[in-house]
C-alpha cells in the first residue's frame, strides 16, 4: 500500500452503516429547509452518487467523465466548507475539530490528483477510488454525526443565514448551479427542502 494510502487508512476509523446512518438522522433533524446544513447533507447525497457512478462506468469514457464529475463536486464542496464552514467551526471552540477536517480533505485532495494518473478501467483505479470513497464517507459521519451539529447548536441564530448564503455561494463559485447534468444524469438538484423528506436519508 502506497504511503499516502497508508496514512489515509490509519486516520480513517471505520464506523458500521447504522452509525452512519444514525449520524444522518441526527443531521437531517437539525436542520431546517434550505440552511447550511440541509445543502450540505445535499451535497454529500450528489458526491455519493458521484462515487456510484464512477464505480459502475462500463467504459473508459464514462469512467472519466464520471471522475471528473465527482472530483469537481468534492472540490467545490470541499471550498466551501474550507473557506466558510470551517472557520465558523474554529470560531465556536471547535478548533480541534476544524483542523482535522482541513487535513482529512487536503488528504483526499492528493488522492483524487493521484487517481488521475491511473487507467480507468484498471482494477488500481477502481482500489484507489474505494480508498477514496472510504475517506470521504468517514469524513461525512463525522461532519454529520458531530461537527455541524455542534456548529448549528453553538453558531449564533442571528448568524445561521449568512453562513448559508456564503456557503452555496462559494459552492455555487466553483460548481455551477447546474448539479443534474453530471454523467449519465445520476446527479439530484439541489432541492434542500425536499431533501430534508427524503427516504435515501434514512
Amino acid at each position: 500500500m502506497p504511503f499516502l494510502d497508508r496514512v489515509i487508512a490509519a486516520v480513517t476509523r471505520p464506523e458500521s452503516e447504522s452509525a452512519r446512518r444514525e449520524a444522518r438522522a441526527k443531521a437531517r433533524s437539525a436542520a431546517t429547509t434550505g440552511d447550511w446544513l440541509s445543502q450540505v447533507l445535499a451535497h454529500h447525497l450528489q458526491i455519493e452518487d458521484a462515487f456510484a457512478a464512477t464505480q459502475h462506468a462500463v467504459n473508459a469514457a464514462e469512467r472519466i467523465q464520471s471522475r471528473t464529475r465527482l472530483a469537481l463536486l468534492l472540490t467545490g464542496h470541499s471550498n466551501a466548507e474550507e473557506s466558510i464552514l470551517y472557520p465558523a467551526l474554529a470560531s465556536v471552540d471547535e478548533k480541534a475539530h476544524a483542523s482535522m477536517a482541513y487535513n482529512e480533505q487536503a488528504a483526499v485532495k492528493v488522492q483524487m490528483a493521484l487517481l488521475e494518473s491511473l487507467p480507468p478501467m484498471s482494477q488500481d483505479f477502481l482500489d484507489k477510488l474505494e480508498h477514496i470513497r472510504s475517506a470521504v464517507v468517514h469524513h461525512m459521519y463525522e461532519e454529520e454525526g458531530t461537527w455541524f451539529i455542534e456548529l448549528r447548536r453553538k453558531l449564533p441564530s442571528a448568524d445561521q443565514d449568512k453562513l448559508g448564503e456564503r456557503y452555496l455561494a462559494e459552492f455555487d463559485r466553483y460548481v455551477g448551479t447546474d448539479l443534474d447534468s453530471g454523467a449519465n444524469g445520476n446527479y439530484r438538484p439541489y432541492f434542500p427542502g425536499a431533501l430534508l423528506q427524503s427516504p435515501q436519508l434514512e
